[in-house]
């Protein structure tokens, strides 16, 4: 899964996006980028792992930003793909996770409109609407965004001469963490663990203005109070959720990752989607997996053959 890390705060946003970037590699990536606000904004991303950019980025000043890992969806891995994604004015930046089902369709209501885009992915529409809808209150212009938006996400958006984060979610995670006088955000708690130990757990339809002056969320247009957390583990135990071991996290995160995978493609099929399973409907099934999945698989080829007499294969994924 592709990981989100903003920062807000007093120090030099650069260093701490990179740390928290590198705290969220083991997710795995094809490719990352940062979008940093100083007195402009710039973003540097490629297909490239996070030291390599690193060392490439120039030391700049600025206190605000955002950063991505990505593994590509819509689109091949390349720095034209990779996250932050600007507007036509190169004045919003836009990090996302999860899917825009609708995006061809906005993609072509935007082009004849007038907007050129630079990536083949679903990302790029939401910079885009921003730009659109942007009138002087960035939150504003994300929530008339988000509105047009089908599918999951979880953003995380910067603009030039704003000094804020806007922060959005539904149905991919999304935390706010909550540090001395500055601010973090992060798409799951092992990215911003090194520096703060408070989380806000954001939900679905909320979207968070987080500036200099604290933290405001809305959801439906009015504000809400969500919880403040004390996250009681190491950065360490984190990446595994608080379970011993990362087997143990996997499995238990297996609802929630389909869940994300079906929702991708339900929209596509209709408001609702069956499964009806019937021995004579099918001769065969193939078993997909890659490490430890193909082992269950081996294990799974057996009990169907055993229970439901049905010839089964396993074969590694890749």
């Amino acid at each position: 899964m592709c990981g989100i890390v903003g920062y807000l705060g007093r120090r030099n946003a650069r260093e701490i996006l990179f740390s928290c970037l590198k705290r969220l590699e083991y997710r795995g990536y094809d490719s990352c980028g940062i979008a940093i606000v100083g007195e402009e904004l710039r973003i540097f991303k490629d297909k490239k792992q996070i030291a390599e950019l690193e060392r490439e980025v120039p030391e700049i000043k600025g206190s605000i930003g955002i950063g991505h890992t990505r593994w590509a969806t819509h689109g091949k891995p390349s720095r034209e793909n990779a996250h932050p994604h600007l507007d036509c004015g190169n004045k919003t930046a836009v990090v996302h996770n999860g899917i825009i089902t609708n995006f061809q369709k906005l993609r072509e209501d935007l082009r004849e409109r007038g907007h050129l885009f630079r990536s083949e992915t679903d990302t790029e529409v939401v910079s885009h609407l921003i730009e659109e809808k942007f009138r002087g209150d960035l939150l504003e212009a994300v929530e008339k965004a988000v509105n047009e938006l089908e599918g999951s996400y979880a953003l995380a958006v910067v603009r030039e001469g704003c000094r804020e984060i806007i922060a959005a979610r539904k149905e991919s995670p999304l935390i706010i963490g909550i540090g001395d006088g500055e601010y973090f955000v992060s798409s799951d708690v092992p990215g911003i663990l090194d520096y703060a130990d408070r989380v806000i757990y954001l939900e679905d339809g909320d979207i968070a203005r987080i500036g200099e002056e604290g933290v405001r969320i809305f959801n439906c247009g009015r504000e809400v109070e969500r919880e403040i957390h004390k996250v009681p583990w190491t950065s360490e135990q984190a990446e595994k959720g608080g379970f011993e071991h990362f087997m143990i996290k996997e499995i238990f995160e297996q609802p929630s990752v389909l869940r994300l995978m079906l929702g991708a493609y339900v929209s596509f099929i209709g408001p609702s989607l069956k499964f009806e399973l019937r021995p004579r409907d099918f001769s065969r099934i193939l078993l997909l997996g890659c490490g430890t999945s193909f082992y269950a698989c081996l294990v799974g080829r057996y009990y169907f053959e055993r229970i439901a007499r049905i010839p089964v294969s396993a074969e590694l994924a890749s």
